[in-house]
């Protein structure tokens, strides 16, 4: 198993999508400056956005940047 898709100690996935979700509040964003300011893989941020897409919490605008449309936890 690539240690690529692994998430880092201390952390699960509700945490990290919670993470996303609250960058994306800020904003608009990319999954390369989420994952920079989440210390994880592009790639992991990727799969958790394709996630959250998946259960219309958030939407990607096109190349690549993504936008929340609903905060599940409101």
């Amino acid at each position: 198993m690539s240690t690529e898709n692994m998430v880092p100690m201390g952390l699960d996935r509700k945490e990290i999508d919670d993470q996303i979700l609250d960058l994306l509040r800020d904003g608009r964003n990319v999954p390369s400056n989420l994952a920079d300011d989440l210390g994880v893989s592009r790639q992991y941020v990727q799969q958790r956005l394709q996630l959250l897409e998946a259960a219309d919490y958030v939407r990607n605008i096109g190349r690549g940047v993504y936008e929340l449309i609903n905060d599940p936890r409101e």
